[in-house]
């Protein structure tokens, strides 16, 4: 139940080919298996995730999803469609999820088609966390854990500027991590009950320590 960080990499452009290298150093190094993958839809990423890792769940951000899905529309109309997608992200059930999809793609799908066909074809990943409970969902659907790792890396890169090597960059991302990874100490709130929900969900896949 607590954050740890895999590796650190390097590119000049993020696609399949980078991720893919990702994903079979993760697997080189010792990682058997990921239950449940939380990715910005960066375009290759589920795709290298599933070549790798085959049986893995690949969760799209809904916090990554809302933002682009605003990006598109009036600033004066934001916040009523804003509510709307609570609707859908926010619902009990997966059911009560897809009608108000349907509801989204009525009244906003003539205006805004673009953002209602987004919603549409990512639905399948975008609707993973629904198999789950509610207090568990929150630690399945977003990426908020990397982000907020990334804006105190971004803080030590911006004041040194420019770098001399890849290298030089690496060094210090490296030693800004290690001073981050210190203040994880706190398992994610609930984390008992949570694995064990895990350990039933994905049998023979997440074996408990007995005490």
């Amino acid at each position: 139940g607590k954050k740890e960080l895999l590796g650190m990499f390097l590119s000049e452009s993020e696609g399949a080919n980078f991720w893919l290298q990702v994903l079979s150093d993760l697997q080189h190094r010792g990682v058997k298996d990921i239950l449940i993958a939380c990715t910005d839809n960066l375009t290759g990423f589920p795709e290298a995730i599933h070549s790798i890792f085959p049986k893995a769940e690949v969760q799209l951000c809904i916090v990554h999803q809302i933002r682009n899905s605003l990006k598109y529309v009036a600033s004066k109309e934001q916040k009523e469609l804003a509510a709307d997608l609570k609707l859908i992200y926010g619902a009990d059930t997966k059911d009560g999820a897809e009608s108000a999809l349907l509801d989204l793609e009525e009244k906003w799908g003539k205006k805004y088609p673009v953002v209602v066909r987004s919603w549409n074809s990512n639905w399948e990943r975008l609707s993973a966390y629904f198999a789950y409970t509610k207090p568990n969902r929150k630690i399945i659907y977003t990426t908020n854990a990397v982000e907020g790792y990334h804006r105190q890396v971004r803080k030590v890169t911006k004041i040194k500027g420019a770098f001399t090597s890849d290298m030089a960059l690496l060094k210090l991302v490296y030693l800004a991590a290690k001073r981050i990874e210190r203040k994880w100490t706190a398992p994610i709130h609930n984390w008992g009950l949570t694995v064990q929900q895990f350990a039933i969900r994905f049998e023979g896949r997440l074996v408990l320590d007995a005490e």
